[in-house]
């Protein structure tokens, strides 16, 4: 049975050239309310991505002609803002690590509950720019950094800045609570919209990727300060400001 889409129903892409897993996650995104497309290998989901308006796009790692990874560089070039999560049997911390690194939003290893990833699918759906469920947040400026909403920037020393809407998130949620600790648990909820201990290492990547943007040395940061066994703080003026 199609879902017709109307005002307010989200459009989804999924990509995966098993159709086991394919067809699974077509119907219980589609019995969840989703309009839901599909695509058999990277290169079809990178047109499809490219062509067409999604709320969110799946993306399997292994795939033909195309794999994941590169398929998820090539979409966050031309559409940054649309919220990409990985569905793979690649499960290292180096493999997400990468799969960060090229863009992706949040990442899921197979075998998967399913519940697990149609709350995943709400939480990123919630923030897609899109949605009319997404906070109208507004532009802030504070010391050295200003964020930007509307393009998923932000702006540190005068230098713009092209953020993933996971790293523009945690970015915002800092900004909110600058110069004071914000725990992983609140940045988890705030974020993804639940706290997992398991997603804390993938928290921990986006913060490295948002380091190497707003960093001049990432490894000596200024602006991002962690907290030894609380969290994360912002200091928008630097650390010369402490």
């Amino acid at each position: 049975m199609e879902v017709k889409r109307g005002i307010g129903v989200k459009k989804l892409l999924i990509a995966d050239d098993d159709n086991e897993i394919r067809e699974l996650l077509e119907f219980d995104l589609s019995h969840s309310g989703y309009t839901v497309d599909t695509a058999k290998d990277g290169e079809e989901a990178l047109q499809k991505a490219l062509s067409g308006s999604y709320d969110l796009i799946i993306l399997d790692v292994m795939m033909p002609k195309m794999n994941g990874f590169e398929a998820c560089k090539n979409i966050r070039i031309s559409k940054p803002d649309i919220p990409i999560l990985m569905l793979t049997a690649k499960g290292t911390i180096t493999d997400k690590t990468q799969g960060f690194n090229f863009g992706a939003d949040d990442y899921i290893v197979k075998p998967f509950d399913i519940q697990e990833v149609l709350l995943r699918v709400r939480a990123l759906v919630r923030r897609s720019p899109s949605s009319n469920n997404a906070p109208k947040q507004e532009i802030l400026k504070i010391g050295d950094i200003e964020i930007l909403p509307n393009s998923l920037e932000t702006i540190v020393k005068d230098k713009h800045i092209k953020l993933t809407p996971t790293e523009f998130e945690i970015l915002y949620c800092l900004m909110q609570h600058f110069n004071n600790a914000v725990t992983l648990a609140v940045l988890l909820n705030e974020v993804w919209g639940y706290n997992s201990d398991d997603d804390v290492r993938m928290l921990r990547v986006h913060v490295g990727g948002l380091r190497q943007k707003i960093e001049l040395n990432p490894k000596m940061p200024q602006y991002l300060q962690t907290v030894t066994n609380v969290g994360y703080k912002l200091t928008p003026f630097g650390d010369e400001a402490n």
